[in-house]
């Protein structure tokens, strides 16, 4: 088998995903057909396919925004050509364990608002769950529709020095990145349609479908076609290419706070038509800007009147009120324990193990190995405010000490993982990068989680930092049928 372009590769002693624990001179089975594709490939045909996907890219206005960025805030969503391959019995074992995990957490969040059972029990510290910024008293003895919280989650993995799975943390408020994955496939499918026909990989395109499908599932109405609406905070969202591109997949229309009202209980949508009311609300932003007469009175972008029309059942939301103490990263360290609490099952997925800095000898231990640490804030997301030790300096350890130290529940640290590396194309070159996996789950009447996910990638050498606010890319991530 011809290994021309990767001739030069070296995994440098990680796991690699095309190469496994090898030297790079062999690949896995189930890349060996890729990787004869891209060895027939020179250079300049390589970066002739790499422009035309970024073509795509700006052609399509697949991008994102950078908040705090002086050098422009619009980006387009950097794309490597070399798509993860998973092969089918590796993705069951992932898909078995996520369906797992959404479920406990839907029982955890229906437990702590309904009785709190497993506080009672002793298995989370009640100061864990009510401490948490989204822990919502308001929504204690709601039943909410057919009694799920979570209905779109994005759980990130990464994979160890071995090679292992593990649960990073999970998303459950309002997961971000479908829209690439799609996209991504549109333009593989463009690139390497021969190469995808012969692998047999599964497809993703029916992840519209299935979402829809999933909102239609929680309407309050009894008869007729639910009316679903996506709720956008506007424009200047990091994620409103991916706002309209579902609204539109869906066949939906996408709101902001003031295309709605609320008469009587009711949500309405104002259309040229006169208003139609609404019935399930797939809505992109946090609690807190969703009603100005409920939560933040400041908020111009929610719906005064909504939160009296949800509490009512007269509407749906997706995702339900108060899901973020799920996915607050102090509660991530009890996941294992609610498995086993309510499912009575060993967990399939394992995570990274967490020091809770809320504990003195958590937070003893953490404050002596910043070095050797990562160390995360509990509540924020796109890899903002964190702390990567080995990659940090002297001051910066001594700043987040000071931190820790002031407001210890908000500071959770784990060791530094080898994240896994995947074959990426730099500048001409075939190298080495970390990546991690975003697959995405769908609650409804069925656990569905479409094929892959969102393989996103630290383009920056050495760095294990993936998220696209911090230089991150992503990869097109194929699961094979057989």
């Amino acid at each position: 088998m011809p290994l021309n372009r990767f001739s030069s590769y070296e995994t440098d002693g990680f796991f690699d995903e095309m190469f496994g624990l090898g030297d790079g001179s062999e690949p896995l089975d189930h890349y060996h057909r890729l990787v004869s594709r891209i060895a027939k490939l020179d250079g300049e045909r390589m970066e002739a396919k790499q422009r035309q996907a970024a073509s795509s890219f700006l052609e399509h206005g697949i991008t994102f925004t950078v908040y705090g960025d002086d050098k422009g805030s619009e980006r387009i969503f950097p794309f490597d050509l070399i798509p993860r391959v998973i092969p089918l019995t590796e993705w069951q074992l992932v898909e078995q364990g996520l369906s797992q995990r959404i479920i406990a957490l839907n029982l955890f969040l229906n437990d702590v608002y309904h009785g709190a059972k497993i506080i009672k029990d002793g298995i989370i510290p009640r100061e864990v769950v009510e401490s948490s910024p989204h822990f919502r008293r308001e929504m204690i003895g709601f039943d909410v529709p057919r009694d799920i919280y979570i209905h779109i989650c994005g759980s990130d993995l990464i994979r160890d020095e071995n090679g292992k799975y593990l649960v990073l943390e999970d998303n459950a408020r309002c997961p971000s990145g479908v829209s690439y994955l799609l996209e991504n496939r549109q333009i593989m499918k463009k690139a390497f349609p021969l190469t995808y026909r012969d692998m047999s990989v599964r497809p993703v395109e029916a992840y519209p479908e299935l979402l829809l499908k999933t909102l239609e599932f929680l309407s309050p109405r009894q008869s007729g076609k639910p009316v679903c609406v996506l709720l956008t905070p506007g424009v200047y969202n990091s994620a409103y290419f991916e706002h309209t591109y579902l609204a539109r997949q869906m066949g939906i229309e996408i709101v902001e706070g003031r295309d709605l009202i609320t008469t009587d209980g009711f949500v309405y949508m104002r259309t040229t038509h006169g208003l139609v009311q609404v019935d399930v609300i797939y809505r992109r932003m946090d609690d807190e800007f969703l009603d100005p007469t409920f939560f933040n009175k400041d908020s111009l972008l929610g719906v005064s009147g909504l939160m009296d029309s949800y509490l009512r059942g007269n509407v749906s939301l997706a995702n339900g009120i108060g899901t973020g103490v799920s996915d607050d990263k102090v509660t991530y360290a009890y996941v294992p324990e609610m498995i086993r609490y309510y499912l009575d099952q060993e967990p399939i997925l394992d995570q990274v193990p967490t020091y809770l800095c809320w504990k003195e000898e958590d937070c003893k231990f953490v404050l002596e190995n910043l070095p050797d640490l990562v160390v995360k804030p509990a509540n924020e997301s796109g890899g903002y405010g964190m702390l990567v030790g080995s990659a940090s300096t002297q001051k910066q350890r001594m700043e987040f000490a000071q931190r820790i130290r002031a407001s210890p529940r908000d500071y959770i640290a784990q060791p530094i993982v080898a994240l896994s590396r995947h074959p990426t194309f730099c500048e001409g070159r075939i190298e080495g990068r970390h990546v991690d996996l975003r697959p995405f789950i769908l609650y409804g009447e069925d656990v569905e989680i479409v094929p892959g996910g969102l393989t996103r990638v630290a383009l920056e050498k050495g760095s294990l930092v993936v998220n696209s606010s911090q230089g991150g890319g992503s990869k097109d991530t194929w699961v094979l049928k057989d």
